[in-house]
């Protein structure tokens, strides 16, 4: 999991007659003034302003009504509490798309797509591949393999009812051809596949990221032990759920590479083997039954 943005004190927010109490103030000074980072700022005050970030680099003097930066000026001051860009925004782009997302799912993150992207290595030449991804939170793997691979039939699981709405809502938005169900892991499911795939709760309780990440839920960031323990659980069930040939694609933390591999190793996976994320950290493991 990539750890919180941490705003560092800057210069204050405008105060009652600087862009608030009936003046209007220009988005340069907003920004400059935000007390958080500017590109921050300038994605925050785009979404006040319905605009797009560009246009307020091409045009830094524009206005901004008392209302707008009322609204600008609470969300600076929740970001400057912690509080995640993406949460404030309502959404966060993933492999080039737009997703919904609240406090009930995790923000996707740009390792993840490592992940997304070795599942299409896996699927060429499959037609009509069979595909589950567990714990689908809001739900941007599942779909985003579903658009990729139109031929594809994809399955999506998660136990919390508030992310699979979230992940509903996503796939409708993006017209994704996704079937959602709710429960644990394999449990609503029978058949097999030729691609699982899944971002289970992998941080350890005592992992020092947990408190920069504290808007986002705790479940779906750690099992409160030492962050292996769905990890071995979908390894161990998921032989009984793969096609001949079939692999699981398991994302993991920056130090369970090794034990990954063992892992599936015991379980009955023939091959394994390990991809790094764009940063050259272990980020995936990948097994295959043939």
């Amino acid at each position: 999991m990539t750890a919180a943005f941490a705003p560092s004190p800057q210069a204050p927010l405008p105060q009652a007659g600087e862009g608030s109490s009936g003046s209007i103030a220009s988005a340069r000074d907003l920004i400059e003034s935000s007390g958080i980072d500017a590109s921050e700022a300038r994605s925050l005050l785009a979404f006040v302003l319905d605009a797009k970030r560009e246009a307020l680099i091409a045009r830094p003097q524009q206005p901004v009504t008392p209302d707008g930066v009322a609204r600008f000026r609470d969300l600076c001051a929740r970001r400057a509490r912690g509080e995640p860009v993406a949460y404030l925004l309502g959404q966060r782009e993933f492999f080039g798309r737009l997703f919904r997302v609240d406090r009930s799912v995790l923000i996707p993150r740009p390792e993840t797509e490592c992940l997304v992207e070795a599942a299409l290595r896996q699927m060429q030449g499959i037609f009509a591949p069979r595909v589950l991804d567990l714990g689908t939170g809001s739900g941007c793997i599942a779909i985003t393999l579903a658009l990729e691979r139109p031929d594809a039939q994809v399955w999506a699981i998660d136990v919390s009812r508030s992310a699979l709405e979230v992940a509903r809502r996503n796939a409708a938005a993006l017209s994704a051809s996704v079937a959602f169900l709710c429960g644990c892991w394999f449990a609503p499911l029978r058949g097999r596949f030729e691609l699982i795939v899944a971002n289970p709760p992998y941080v350890a309780s005592g992992d020092p990221h947990l408190e920069e990440l504290s808007y986002e839920p705790r479940e779906a960031l750690t099992d409160g032990a030492d962050g292996m323990s769905n990890l071995v659980q979908i390894a161990r069930d998921a032989p009984k759920h793969l096609a001949t040939g079939g692999a699981l694609l398991l994302e993991h933390g920056y130090n369970q590479g090794r034990a990954v591999r063992k892992l599936m190793a015991s379980s009955g996976f023939d091959s394994t083997h390990t991809l790094q994320d764009l940063a050259g950290i272990e980020r995936v493991c990948v097994g295959r039954i043939n």
